[in-house]
């Protein structure tokens, strides 16, 4: 039940306390939406229980006095306000959750379907329920197996959960043999990418099933399958140290005049993300305790396959990292060793990985290095690539045998093995021309060796 006290302003004005704005003038703005919502409901009797008809009601007056986006922002925190009522008792439930689980995690598309008061809209919006086709309980039995042997499984679980909701929209082809099947997903949509996808979303459930009836044959994806689906993704970006240094040059003269720290927040992210090779991931999830300044050594936990590792930094990254950790703890960060390493002053939390990668890459957009729209152009990640072929690049001039050097860089990306390495490195003219020089010293010393013998 919605209960009376739900309702009073000093709720409202301890939820806000909770948003920790930057504009003294934002907490006015949103405490009037939500004061309307609460007077909403008071209207129709607070006593009756908060349901999707009340939030529909509220929607369809609300649409014909604000535009579209507008609604759509000021629902999203209604949308906040009643999940923090939720969490802290004041309401039994939460009609967004109810929306949520029925219609999939977009609020806006739902929002669009109770305005117009379509049911076919709606309709198109719920989403099937996992695992539910006439293979759903092999795959589901075969992701509980895998878990159990200790992996984690979660992007195998992703591609046989697309398989299924296609199997679930194509009842009809209920019965045909598995092989049937694969190529009839490949072909709704073909690529050399859904290709791949069909044919090892049929792989995995022909050894499930396999595994149970050692009858089943093991469907094979195919020669050439898996290279042409790579050959058909976007291609890595090997950043020039030109770029390089105009990307640092950008997160250091980053506009942030509410935040002055921030430049050398992003700042510190790149130097991370570059000359340690860490994933975007790694970097937001550091912590305060990961970093050993008299060692000059950081520690990445939890990596990809369960690992765990401790990477020495170079000598120029340190003095970078001392500076701003002297920074973080003059903003006011929290010291304890568990605290995120990249904390935001502003929101008194670390970053999340989603809004670390869209600052990063606005900072690729201002050094001109990535187009001003579009998700086009080099990426974050491509840094981690740039640090491999840098890294070979160097080896090459010192003289050093780079395949020697391979476990040792395998390592220190927390690669399984080599070959997992040998998908960073992309051939480059400078690298070609150091090989070249390379083989052509030790190729005339050779051959003034054979003249010699003769």
């Amino acid at each position: 039940m919605t209960h009376a006290s739900s309702l009073k302003p000093t709720l409202i004005e301890r939820f806000l306390r909770t948003l920790h704005f930057r504009h003294p003038v934002t907490p006015r703005n949103y405490a009037s939406t939500l004061r309307n919502f609460s007077s909403f409901l008071a209207k129709r009797g607070v006593s009756s229980r908060l349901t999707v008809s009340i939030v529909q009601q509220w929607l369809k007056e609300r649409s014909l006095k604000w535009p579209a986006h507008t609604l759509y922002h000021r629902t999203f925190l209604i949308e906040r306000y009643l999940k923090w009522l939720r969490e802290n008792g004041e309401i039994a439930s939460n009609p967004f959750d109810q929306l949520h689980r029925q219609y999939g995690p977009r609020t806006t598309p739902i929002i669009r379907a109770l305005v117009s008061g379509d049911r076919n809209s709606l309709r198109k919006l719920r989403r099937p329920p996992p695992f539910g086709s006439s293979l759903g309980r092999v795959m589901k039995d075969h992701v509980v197996h895998m878990r159990a042997l200790g992996y984690r499984y979660n992007t195998a679980e992703a591609l046989l959960l697309r398989f299924d909701r296609f199997l679930q929209r194509r009842r009809e082809l209920s019965g045909l043999p598995l092989q049937s099947l694969v190529e009839h997903w490949s072909k709704e949509q073909p690529s050399p990418s859904r290709l791949f996808d069909a044919r090892r979303a049929g792989r995995i459930v022909s050894k499930a099933m396999h595994r149970l009836d050692p009858r089943v044959p093991v469907l094979l994806i195919g020669d050439g399958v898996a290279r042409a689906a790579r050959q058909h993704h976007r291609s890595a970006h090997l950043y020039t140290d030109e770029e390089v240094r105009r990307i640092l040059e950008a997160a250091l003269t980053y506009p942030s005049p509410k935040a002055p720290w921030r430049p050398i927040w992003l700042f510190t992210m790149l130097m991370l993300a570059y000359c340690t090779g860490l994933r975007v991931g790694e970097i937001a999830r550091l912590t305060l305790g990961d970093v050993d300044p008299r060692e000059e050594t950081i520690y990445v936990r939890e990596t990809k396959f369960f690992k765990h590792r401790r990477l020495p930094l170079a000598p120029g990254v340190m003095p970078v990292l001392k500076r701003y950790l002297s920074l973080r703890k003059d903003a006011g960060a929290p010291m304890s060793p568990g605290s995120p390493l990249f904390w935001s002053p502003q929101r008194h939390r670390g970053y999340t990985v989603g809004g670390m990668r869209l600052v990063l890459t606005d900072v690729l957009r201002r050094a001109g290095v990535k187009p001003a729209r579009g998700a086009v152009g080099p990426r974050i990640h491509d840094m981690r690539h740039s640090m491999v072929g840098h890294r070979m690049r160097e080896w090459y001039k010192s003289g050093i045998n780079p395949q020697s050097k391979l476990p040792y860089l395998a390592t220190y990306l927390v690669h399984k093995d080599i070959h997992s390495t040998l998908v960073y490195l992309n051939i480059t003219p400078e690298l070609l021309q150091e090989a070249s020089e390379r083989f052509r010293t030790n190729g005339a010393a050779t051959f003034r060796g054979a003249e010699g013998a003769q």
